[in-house]
C-alpha cells in the first residue's frame, strides 16, 4: 500500500501535539471584533483541541500521522 500523503490544507489548519491529540484555531476571530467583549477576544487567541475522537482519528489521517 502507497504511502498517505498529507493533505496540505488539513496541515496549515491543524497541529499534533506530543500527546496526540489536534489543535485548531478558533472561527471568529478576523475581523468584527470591536463588537465582543475583551474575555471573549482574549480567550479566542488560545489554541482548543478537536473534542470528537472520531474527527480527530480523521484529521490525523489527513496529516499523515497515522
Amino acid at each position: 500500500m502507497p504511502k498517505a500523503k498529507t493533505k496540505k490544507s488539513v496541515a496549515g489548519r491543524f497541529k499534533i501535539t506530543k500527546g496526540g491529540k489536534v489543535k485548531r484555531h478558533h472561527m471568529l476571530t478576523s475581523h468584527m471584533m470591536v463588537r465582543r467583549d475583551r474575555k471573549r477576544k482574549r480567550n479566542l487567541r488560545k489554541a482548543a483541541l478537536v473534542v470528537p475522537a472520531k474527527v480527530a482519528r480523521t484529521m490525523r489521517r489527513l496529516l499523515g500521522e497515522g
